[in-house]
């Protein structure tokens, strides 16, 4: 059967370990996550260039029928792109024309969205000897045939009795499937496995910090670990899920996990006598055939600030100090970028590629940060810079070897900590620590978004593009010396990577968070991106999120030269009625009963409806919510009658007084927008200002 007969048919069991290891000389293809191993998605084709970018067009559009976000990086094989939407839909497309060829629903329970902390997303899939390998939310791995995607075997990879989930990339190495999982904001214990490629059997599973101790440890790794850590940790999970970024270097035969957060954040619920915690947000260097830890270098020592390790990583031979290094670089969410002796952990350089607050700086004698007097919010309220968001977050970074810089998708997003008085552990719960009424500062005016071009040997910027917001895409870089780069506000441009000059732009119709790819098919070079508005930060950021000014539609891009494909209009915003609309009840409640309303929306709405009530752009809008849904509020939010959406219901948590308190909240923060909105003509602002 030709190819052109059943594309599908084409990805072939020609995708082994050889070929792999090999992917960065396969110009025509995108194998693996970051296009190689060493995750540089760099891309030697030079086909689109800086002279010609201005031509290029949409080639085709794939609508996914969904409104959530999609992160994922689509694998292109042999003129099949594979990638992911949310709820862990797997979908394969002819990259020739944009015709689905096959589709497969993993059917996770709409429940699991309750523990999902960041979405429902996906970052997409894994392809070695004819199967598609994908982690599905609910924490199981499903090896798929490529051709059909038909299931061939699947395992549960997590304690379904406890608040994982699983949202990151598997990786292939050596014919094992790497997988880790999420959930450390919601209370569980990080580890990362390998199952055997062809049968799903578990071959290791190493656990990222330790468990009860009064039980013997899984390895000495976690035994010494142990010593960094007092009180009962264990009884509140601990953290450290690896739910993102991983490398391999096959010469080294050392495969590199990013470990996150722990829980909860705050030090002194999490381990009371101090230490540092390992191995919370550290690269961990492991064997691959048996999981064990060869190094560890740990960013964040104690964190306390959601300061994640599991931002991507790239490995990149680089000269310094007059010889040419093995370097691992990342940029993580603590604000410091660091260049790493791959083969040994030694910390190389470490300086600040975003404001900087909570730390004076990186000791290279110790390796350890230099942490502003109480900046660990132990006492007091504190004001810090990264915040929770990060410097940089998930959205993969690249490197050219051409120009020698990495473009970082960065942000500036000020974070606000303090005690939670009335904080108890719920399994279904984000268990921080943390007071989530201070959700309600998030403003625009505090957050900000810029690609940054960054020169990891000298440790200083080169040059930088400016966003409307945070939360802009992961980059593309190529030999045609451009960078591909999809924005919040709904664009993908193109820029010079040597100074960032925009080249080129084209409307995507909504924003975009994920990471592009470029590949051949049929000689011609193609650029492709998954555009869907969604996220952490689209859901919770509030006003900051509206400042993008777009709402979710989720779809496939693909671009190429002399393409004259156009998109559908962009949806426009709701329209806000003037007239006075009074609140469901007939006396307007006192104002402490609001504020009521507003410390339990913001420690049990906020996460997916936004700051403030404020939405932003990536689901439902209370504040224009219909006069029916209004009318429908209890039996939505108390009975569940939307259980099959993924809105959870919130009977074991709150009461009908509790129910009021929250609508009249609501019903203020919608006045607020009815006021506003009357002020400019009866439309709502596509960026309004709610302050």
């Amino acid at each position: 059967m030709r190819c052109s007969e059943s594309p599908a048919s084409c990805a072939t069991h020609a995708v082994d370990d050889a070929h792999l290891r090999e992917a960065g000389s396969d110009a025509s293809n995108w194998l693996t996550h970051g296009r190689s191993y060493d995750e540089q998605r760099f891309s030697p084709l030079a086909q689109i260039h800086t002279g010609n970018v201005a031509e290029l067009g949409l080639l085709w559009s794939l609508d996914l029928g969904t409104h959530r976000g999609l992160e994922a990086t689509p694998i292109v094989v042999d003129g099949v792109l594979y990638t992911t939407g949310a709820w862990s839909v797997v979908h394969a497309i002819d990259a020739r024309t944009g015709q689905l060829l096959w589709s497969f629903d993993p059917e996770v329970p709409r429940s699991v969205g309750e523990i999902a902390c960041c979405d429902v997303v996906n970052r997409g899939v894994a392809l070695y000897r004819g199967k598609v390998f994908v982690g599905t939310l609910d924490g199981r791995l499903v090896a798929l045939d490529a051709a059909s995607g038909r299931p061939l075997w699947q395992v549960v990879t997590v304690d379904r009795g406890q608040p994982y989930t699983i949202t990151g990339a598997p990786r292939v190495v050596e014919g094992k499937v790497i997988i880790g999982n999420g959930g450390a904001d919601f209370g569980v214990r990080g580890y990362v496995s390998a199952y055997a490629a062809e049968t799903g059997a578990l071959v290791w599973r190493t656990y990222t910090v330790p468990g009860d101790p009064s039980k013997p440890f899984e390895s000495k790794a976690l035994e010494r670990a142990a010593a960094t850590w007092s009180g009962e940790w264990w009884k509140l999970g601990g953290g450290g899920t690896v739910w993102d970024s991983m490398a391999y270097d096959p010469q080294l035969r050392l495969l590199y996990v990013g470990t996150g957060n722990g829980s909860p954040w705050s030090r002194s619920l999490r381990s009371a006598g101090g230490g540092d915690n390992l191995y919370l947000s550290s690269i961990l260097a492991l064997r691959p055939e048996d999981g064990e830890i060869v190094w560890y270098y740990q960013t964040t020592p104690g964190d306390a600030w959601d300061f994640t390790a599991t931002q991507h990583m790239i490995l990149a031979d680089l000269e310094i100090g007059g010889r040419v290094r093995k370097t691992l670089l990342q940029a993580p969410k603590n604000g410091f970028f660091y260049v790493l002796d791959r083969e040994t952990g030694e910390l190389i350089s470490a300086k600040p590629y975003v404001a900087v607050t909570w730390a004076k700086g990186v000791d290279l004698a110790t390796g350890r940060p230099l942490e502003v007097e109480g900046a660990d919010w132990r006492e007091d309220l504190a004001f810090l810079s990264p915040s929770p968001f990060g410097g940089h977050n998930w959205q993969p970074m690249s490197f050219s070897p051409d120009t020698g810089l990495v473009y970082i998708p960065a942000q500036e997003v000020q974070g606000a900590y303090d005690r939670d008085p009335d904080w108890r552990p719920h399994p279904r719960s984000w268990n921080t620590g943390s007071d989530p009424s201070l959700f309600a500062l998030l403003k625009r005016s505090r957050a900000s978004g810029f690609l940054l071009a960054w020169d990891p040997v000298r440790q200083r910027e080169v040059w930088r593009v400016s966003y409307p917001t945070a939360w802009n895409g992961g980059t593309l870089a190529t030999a045609g010396q451009l960078v591909f780069q999809g924005s919040a506000d709904g664009r993908f441009v193109a820029y010079d990577a040597r100074n960032g000059t925009r080249l080129w732009e084209a409307r995507a119709g909504t924003g975009v968070i994920a990471g592009p790819v470029t590949y051949l098919v049929d000689g011609r070079q193609f650029v492709s991106v998954m555009a869907g508005w969604g996220g952490v930060f689209a859901l919770m950021a509030g006003d900051a999120a509206a400042a993008a000014g777009v709402r979710s539609v989720g779809r496939v891009l693909t671009f190429a030269l002399g393409a004259k494909g156009e998109l559908p209009p962009d949806e426009g915003a709701p329209t806000v009625a003037c007239a006075p609309r009074p609140l469901r009840s007939a006396h307007r409640p006192p104002d402490t009963e609001t504020d009521r309303g507003g410390a339990l929306y913001h420690r049990w709405c906020a996460h997916c409806h936004g700051a403030t009530a404020v939405g932003g752009g990536a689901i439902a809008d209370l504040r224009v919510s219909s006069e029916r849904m209004q009318q429908q509020f209890a039996a939505i939010v108390l009975g569940g009658h939307r259980l099959t959406e993924g809105m959870p219901t919130f009977a074991d948590r709150l009461g009908a007084s509790d129910l009021a308190a929250i609508e009249a909240y609501v019903a203020q923060q919608r006045d607020k927008l009815r006021e506003a909105s009357c002020a400019g003509g009866g439309r709502e602002p596509s960026r309004p200002t709610l302050h």
